[in-house]
């Protein structure tokens, strides 16, 4: 009875020590890195602390588990030795192991991780400090182990390298974003906007260009009235330039411009040098990113480019608005011309032009058409059907049925979409 007496502040101090790694390990994976780099921008030295700790959380996890099972283990151990003294044979293991396993749950894994969830910010925050030192002395130790687990797995074809990290950042957020707005906390609006400024990276140009065939050029060779009337009918104010050829563009036609050399010619517009007051054109390349683009247009201080495939051909134009209307979607002004490309029915059917882009579509009905095989509408229903559809089609799949209403040689021009309760989608 003695050493019973004796041994139980100890197994009850590795206890409270497991239970301090407990709390660690759930407040730090999960309080909020966001408030965390607030906090350590207004000179918080725990979240600075707290943002060490989850810059290498895997280390982190490593050494807190590493901790955590050594004192479960020595803390199990010693109350074995001591309850077996007083209960000889295999009754006082089971009831050492009985003992142990609800201490341990109860007051080293439930309770500290409950606190933990409810507080975890505060709680990272104050066990910050003692959770750096042990990740500093287990380290090596972890990072052997890591070594040894990547080896290991790397015998069954499974490759991770030493900076693998754990977490996506930009799957984390979207996540988040899903998360919230399924609860009904974030907006369709807001939502769409915090989705497209993380799609910039995984889209490029020709995603969001205006396609060549709908480009609005000028040709160069024109009388200068001509020109002028041809820049007042668009509703641009920056115009492609062409010669001979309209994919042979040798400048851009700002309306500015040509209004400032009217000014300066008195109003005789005849007389306007045409080519002196073009742009030299800026051409890149149709595989640009979308958020590199934007730094560009940024930096160079020009709001449009034409872009060109590998071989040098022109494919379409890009402008700064074009970029942007995938963050907060359409932007209009009062010289635009409503197109009626997405025409709501009254049986809650949509007719949709099959130029429309997917984004554009679902942004419009709030929905989920995928849009990483295809830009357009028709483009998805090409994708999907593996063929050109004929006129009077009908194909059903991702919860909606596509009617083809309009073809023009083959090209598809005009769809009906009709959205399907989850029960009858058959694609």
């Amino acid at each position: 009875m003695a050493a019973i007496l004796a041994l139980a502040p100890i197994v009850f101090g590795l206890l409270a020590i497991s239970a301090v790694f407990s709390a660690a390990e759930t407040a730090l994976t999960g309080a909020s890195r966001g408030r965390m780099h607030q906090l350590e921008r207004e000179g918080d030295s725990a979240a600075r602390r707290v943002n060490q700790l989850l810059a290498d959380q895997e280390t982190m996890i490593g050494s807190v588990l590493l901790g955590n099972n050594l004192i479960n283990i020595l803390a199990s151990a010693l109350a074995t030795q001591v309850i077996t003294r007083a209960i000889p044979g295999g009754l006082g293991v089971a009831a050492a192991t009985a003992l142990m396993t609800v201490l341990v749950l109860v007051f080293a894994e439930v309770l500290p991780k409950t606190l933990a969830i409810v507080r975890s910010d505060d709680v990272a925050r104050f066990l910050s400090a003692p959770t750096l030192l042990v990740v500093r002395v287990a380290g090596p130790i972890i990072f052997a182990i890591q070594w040894v687990i990547r080896r290991t797995l790397g015998l069954f074809g499974v490759r991770m390298g030493m900076e693998t990290d754990v977490l996506a950042a930009h799957e984390e957020i979207r996540g988040a974003v899903e998360y919230h707005h399924s609860e009904g906390l974030v907006e369709s609006r807001d939502r769409y906007m915090l989705g497209g400024v993380l799609d910039l990276g995984e889209m490029d140009v020709s995603q969001v260009m205006v396609h060549r065939r709908s480009l609005v050029t000028i040709d160069g060779e024109l009388p200068p009235r001509e020109i002028l009337t041809a820049a007042l009918e668009s509703v641009h104010s920056r115009l492609p330039i062409y010669r001979d050829d309209p994919e042979n563009i040798v400048g851009v036609l700002h309306v500015k411009d040509l209004l400032a050399a009217i000014a300066e010619a008195d109003g005789a517009i005849d007389a306007i040098d045409v080519p002196d007051i073009l742009r030299e054109p800026w051409f890149i390349p149709e595989t640009t990113s979308l958020k590199d683009q934007l730094t560009a247009f940024l930096k160079r201080q020009n709001h449009f480019a034409l872009v060109v495939d590998e071989y040098g051909a022109l494919q379409g134009l890009v402008t700064l608005e074009d970029v942007l209307e995938e963050i907060v979607g359409e932007i209009g002004d009062e010289h635009d011309v409503d197109a009626p490309g997405v025409q709501v029915e009254p049986d809650g059917s949509v007719v949709v032009e099959g130029k429309v882009p997917i984004r554009d579509l679902n942004r419009a009905m709030n929905w989920d058409l995928p849009d990483e095989e295809a830009v357009t509408v028709a483009g998805l229903l090409i994708h999907e059907a593996e063929t050109i559809p004929e006129v009077g089609q009908t194909f059903t799949f991702h919860r909606h049925r596509f009617h083809v209403q309009a073809r023009k040689g083959a090209r598809i021009t005009r769809l009906r979409i009709e959205p399907l309760p989850r029960e009858d989608d058959e694609g």
